[in-house]
């Protein structure tokens, strides 16, 4: 455990400190300020806060095969979306009799649709250790096949993306069909409880955005105790140098599949913990698209540093929220502007360079420091 604590560097430290913090300071901030204090924290804002905390998770998720492995998956979103179904299927299961037509096993859209009973594939998920294990296996699995065939197969560069990019297309069409059993175009919605809680009382909002916060450095300090290890000096030369790694007798793609599959596994608990905190989730949530802005979200953040894609993932998506609601046609053109200044003018993205000129800091200053000669004299000043 000392070992890898020792792995962690200091931006790390400061991550997971203010990310453990403010899963401590909101619910602070939200039940014990007053309404009228300026450091009162409405429930909505806790339900936003938590949504970019959930894109964060999905953030290191990417940053992990493409910072690190040099896999531009550009069907993320598929995993993040699958792990928000099984999470939207648990809360399904729970409204029973409460629905608008009242059927105590069948959500109110199969009522509509005239189903006679609970397809095979909801089997289990009103127990919730299934919908949390499903949340994990869904995507995972699927990473795992297509990785498999994919890694073993040599497919690499824009022609992966593209694959990938079609998978998750794949995914939205099957999911925007009725006889699928997903909800349709409409998706599954109209939540009440969440382990017997009302999911809309706000004491469970903000056990949300702390749960929110505890996945995210979870899931910064497995994706950092991989990219730290052995393992991942191995993902690094991969990245780097395919064909040299190939030669000197690994197996590549058994090394991409660990973490193609860990990866997709990460973005699906954060799909699960999406779902919740928005109240829907729909086949929109595997647009291709959104696949694409969370590549841009770990470019501005720094592509290759964990952190930065995390912090990418909140300034990209609190710059939304304001423009959206102040000027909602400007939106996409400040999304595409965004991408071509970053990629021209800061490669590494944010923290990246933050990084590149500490280094270049440091080295200036190790070079100009003064060389002791080993016969000069101990005390300054002194004559031989």
């Amino acid at each position: 455990m000392s070992a890898f604590l020792r792995r962690i560097d200091g931006l790390g430290w400061v991550f997971l400190a203010v990310v453990l913090a403010a899963a401590l300071i909101v619910p602070v901030l939200h039940f014990a300020m007053p309404p009228d204090s300026p450091f009162h924290m409405p429930i909505h804002a806790v339900s936003l806060w938590g949504k970019y905390l959930a894109y964060a998770l999905l953030a290191i998720s990417l940053d992990l095969v493409w910072g690190y492995c040099g896999i531009l998956s550009l069907g993320h979103g598929a995993f993040f979306a699958l792990g928000g179904y099984a999470m939207g299927m648990y809360l399904m299961r729970q409204i029973g009799t409460r629905g608008v037509y009242a059927h105590p096993e069948l959500p109110d859209f199969m009522v509509f649709l005239n189903w006679k009973e609970l397809p095979f594939t909801w089997w289990g998920f009103d127990f919730f250790p299934y919908a949390m294990v499903m949340a994990l296996l869904a995507p995972g699995a699927l990473a795992f096949v297509f990785g498999w065939f994919a890694f073993r197969s040599r497919v690499t560069g824009v022609y992966l993306s593209i694959i990938t990019q079609a998978l998750t297309f794949a995914l939205l069409l099957a999911f925007f069909r009725n006889d699928m059993g997903f909800g349709g175009n409409n998706g599954l919605t109209d939540f009440k409880d969440i382990l017997g809680f009302n999911i809309q009382a706000p004491e469970t909002r903000v056990a949300l955005f702390s749960f929110t916060a505890l996945a995210l450095a979870a899931g910064y300090l497995i994706a950092r105790a991989m990219v730290t290890s052995a393992y991942g000096k191995v993902l690094i030369a991969i990245r780097d140098a395919e064909s040299r790694v190939r030669f000197l007798g690994y197996r590549v793609e058994h090394y991409k599949l660990v973490a193609f599959t860990v990866s997709a596994m990460m973005a699906g608990v954060a799909g699960a913990l999406y779902v919740p905190q928005v109240g829907i989730i729909n086949p929109s949530e595997f647009a291709p698209a959104n696949s694409i802005e969370a590549v841009i979200w770990v470019a501005v953040g720094g592509r290759g540093t964990l952190v930065g894609a995390a912090l990418g993932a909140v300034l990209v998506n609190f710059a939304k929220t304001w423009l959206t609601g102040a000027l909602p046609e400007v939106w996409l053109f400040a999304l595409g502007a965004l991408f071509i200044v970053v990629t021209l003018f800061l490669p590494r993205g944010v923290i990246g360079t933050w990084q590149h000129w500490r280094r270049q800091a440091a080295d200036k200053k190790a070079a100009n420091a003064p060389e002791k000669s080993p016969d000069s004299p101990a005390v300054e000043g002194a004559t031989p």
